[in-house]
């Protein structure tokens, strides 16, 4: 199970080489979230309307290794825009990935930007 977390790694903005087209905003629902693959791996890509934010992460579980955080709730903790798995209920931060609920557990996060309509995430490979 580890090779399958070890495939993803948060992307910083600087490091972008790839910009990958995701699809159209209206592809994906109004404060929730979709799911698309990029070279084998499953995206979770939230549109946070709300926040008037887009975001990209895993879309596997790192506890469970569970492909389901694209259905997982959002929502704040202090200002810091989170998701929570379905499963467990573990919060992630949406800006860097780290576990907001005190364990060691992680997810990648990677860029997002709007360009027309559509919805670019951005990879280094």
């Amino acid at each position: 199970m580890e090779e399958l977390l070890n495939q993803y790694e948060t992307v910083a903005l600087n490091d972008v080489k790839v910009w990958f087209k995701a699809g159209k905003t209206s592809d994906f629902p109004t404060d929730g979230g979709g799911c698309v693959k990029y070279n084998g791996k499953q995206i979770a890509v939230i549109n946070f309307e709300r926040r008037n934010e887009w975001y990209a992460c895993q879309n596997v579980c790192p506890h469970k290794m569970e492909m389901v955080l694209s259905r997982g709730m959002i929502g704040s903790a202090d200002d810091t825009p989170k998701i929570a798995c379905p499963l467990h209920k573990n919060t992630f931060s949406l800006v860097d990935g780290t576990n907001l609920s005190g364990n060691d557990y992680k997810i990648a996060t990677y860029p997002v930007k709007i360009v027309e309509g559509e919805v670019l995430i951005g990879f280094i490979d």
